[in-house]
């Protein structure tokens, strides 16, 4: 009989020999997941003896991560800004510097959220992982989550489901702007931001496996920005605001863009790496001094 301890060993000695950095905690992680463990039982209950299914099954998921599928892919689900979210084929997986756009957001609408109900436009939604923490986060506020993949709608729907926010939430399809009608307060987006000619040399764990509509932004990785910018202010209440993550490289580009829309800059926010992640817009009609005063922005912020 093969305990926990064995197992984890194993896959870890195998990661490791793979060249994969954090093979421990991938390993812990991964079998953890496939046997529903928390990670401190992982850590402490190597003697757990594990049945032949099991054992079966954690091969199986060490055999695809050794061919490079992420831990998270395999297991089919990831935590996101506390919430745990399925992931599904043509869905990006929740990362951590995303939290930072969805904390940026917060700390906005928390400063009007008792004033009135907050309605937020998700453009681009994937697994509903932004707007869903938003919704989370907001009781009063409802949203929509659009994506022209159908599979990812299904899945974003399910997430919403399975965290008791379906009812202030729906799930639309619509290539950007094309199928929403409304008014926001908040327009947010994670769009495909990565160069074309990028793509090839990314990781392999990114590059084949990720879903390519959600990752290729055009030669010059701002085509979706383009969309972005040249349509929200039609969907945007007078003093909403749009929320964007960036590639570390695009602050400027993005900003540039935005304003010669007719969009001032409200705040600029870098990720836990210290990259330039999160742009928030107002539209040009709101004097941005008065706006950032409003929303308890400091003038200097970003």
């Amino acid at each position: 009989m093969t305990t926990l301890g064995e197992a984890v060993a194993d896959a870890r000695a195998r990661f490791s020999a793979a060249g994969f950095a954090d093979a421990a905690i991938e390993a812990r992680i991964l079998i953890g997941g496939l046997l529903e463990l928390s990670s401190t039982e992982v850590f402490v209950g190597g003697d757990r003896e594990i049945d032949a299914a099991s054992v079966a099954k954690i091969e199986d998921a060490v055999a695809r991560r050794l061919k490079r599928e992420p831990v998270h892919r395999i297991l089919g689900k990831r935590e996101f800004h506390g919430l745990d979210f399925l992931i599904s084929k043509e869905t990006l997986e929740p990362r951590p510097d995303t939290e930072v756009l969805v904390d940026s957001v917060l700390d906005e609408a928390r400063q009007f959220a008792g004033d009135r109900d907050i309605r937020i436009l998700d453009v681009g939604t994937g697994t509903g992982a932004i707007i869903l923490a938003l919704l989370d986060g907001l009781p009063s506020a409802t949203g929509i989550g659009s994506d022209i993949s159908v599979d990812a709608l299904k899945t974003a729907a399910e997430n919403a489901r399975r965290l008791g926010l379906d009812r202030r939430f729906q799930a639309v399809e619509s290539h950007w702007f094309d199928k929403i009608d409304g008014c926001f307060d908040i327009i947010v987006s994670n769009p495909p931001y990565i160069c074309s000619d990028v793509i090839p040399d990314l990781d392999p764990e990114v590059r084949d496996f990720d879903p390519m509509a959600a990752l290729d932004g055009g030669a010059d990785g701002l085509t979706a920005y383009r969309e972005i910018a040249d349509r929200a202010g039609e969907f945007l209440a007078a003093d909403g605001c749009v929320a964007l993550e960036i590639g570390f490289d695009q602050k400027h580009a993005v900003i540039e863009l935005f304003e010669a829309e007719g969009f001032n800059l409200l705040l600029a926010r870098k990720d836990y790496g210290e990259n330039d992640r999160v742009l928030i817009f107002a539209k040009s009609v709101v004097d941005a001094a008065k706006q950032k005063k409003k929303l308890g922005i400091p003038k200097e912020a970003g």
